[in-house]
């Protein structure tokens, strides 16, 4: 049994800069892939570069890019957790440099000292 809350219950549509960590992080089937760990923006440019997801199977990255929606109660990512990648150190380059740079900023949150 899946933990699934049906995507109309998520409320009203919000901006990245009011998303809270621990919001729930849904597929678009509506399975809950984790909670947002992290919210990855440039604020004095107003770039959004994606969250850090807190999975079950560890953190992953949803770019800007993966997001269908953020709503008040919920984030929608438009791949299932699978294909989420992990944030690593030296991500490997490709065409999407603003993707390498949120992994990037998505692995420096993670390794700073708490």
């Amino acid at each position: 049994m899946s933990d699934n809350t049906a995507p109309e219950d998520l409320g009203v549509p919000q901006s990245f800069l009011v998303l809270d960590d621990g919001t729930a992080v849904y597929d678009r089937a509506g399975d809950k892939v984790g909670t947002v760990e992290h919210v990855l923006a440039d604020d004095q440019e107003d770039i959004f570069h994606g969250v850090v997801v807190k999975t079950s199977d560890g953190h992953r990255y949803a770019s800007a890019a993966q997001i269908d929606g953020i709503f008040e109660h919920g984030v929608i990512v438009a791949v299932p957790a699978a294909e989420l990648k992990e944030p690593a150190e030296n991500p490997a380059p490709d065409d999407d440099s603003s993707f390498t740079e949120g992994l990037r900023k998505a692995w420096n949150w993670l390794i700073q000292p708490k």
